[in-house]
């Protein structure tokens, strides 16, 4: 079994970074009867700061978004269409919202597909990646080329923002 990641690894890495350099770790799911999940990561995008017009930050602190605003290494999950829950990491320091969304497995594609199959809901906001005993992720050696693009999902974000290249991919080689 590889090592957990510890939570000092998201605290000292922005969005941008952490985004890249999650790609090829893997992510782990206990499940309450002691199945694991195990999967590589394989798509993420960055979300950088109250500026990005597409972060949830943007708006400011609110109750949704304050758990953005701490220091990095916990999970921020919200609800999107009434049912599915999305998950995010929380990178960086305290005081500069950032986070990671991730968006593809080695198991299955999309945010909403990952939060089904992790079987996610609103108790796993705020859950230490760093301590939690149902989901955190390890460390592993990252095989194949990156890829980066414009996110997915922001056209609310204006032209700049949309098109940030934060969406990055593991490319098999």
């Amino acid at each position: 079994m590889a090592d957990r990641i510890p939570i000092s690894y998201f605290q000292k890495h922005d969005a941008v970074h952490l985004a890249q350099s999650l790609l090829g770790k893997t992510l782990v799911r206990k499940f309450p009867d002691g199945r694991e999940l195990r999967a590589q990561i394989t798509e993420t995008e960055a979300y950088f700061g109250s500026d990005d017009l597409a972060s949830h930050a943007s708006k400011g602190r609110t109750p949704r978004t304050e758990l953005m605003f701490r220091d990095g290494g916990v999970v921020y999950v919200y609800l999107i269409y009434g049912r599915y829950w999305l998950l995010n990491i929380v990178t960086g320091k305290a005081e500069q919202p950032e986070a990671v969304l991730i968006r593809g497995l080695s198991t299955v594609n999309g945010p909403g597909r990952i939060g089904n199959l992790l079987q996610l809901d609103r108790s796993f906001y705020g859950e230490d990646l760093g301590s939690s005993e149902r989901l955190w992720i390890e460390d592993a050696i990252s095989e194949g080329e990156i890829s980066a693009g414009p996110r997915i999902g922001v056209d609310y974000a204006g032209e700049v923002w949309k098109n940030m290249p934060w969406r990055f991919v593991l490319v098999s080689v």
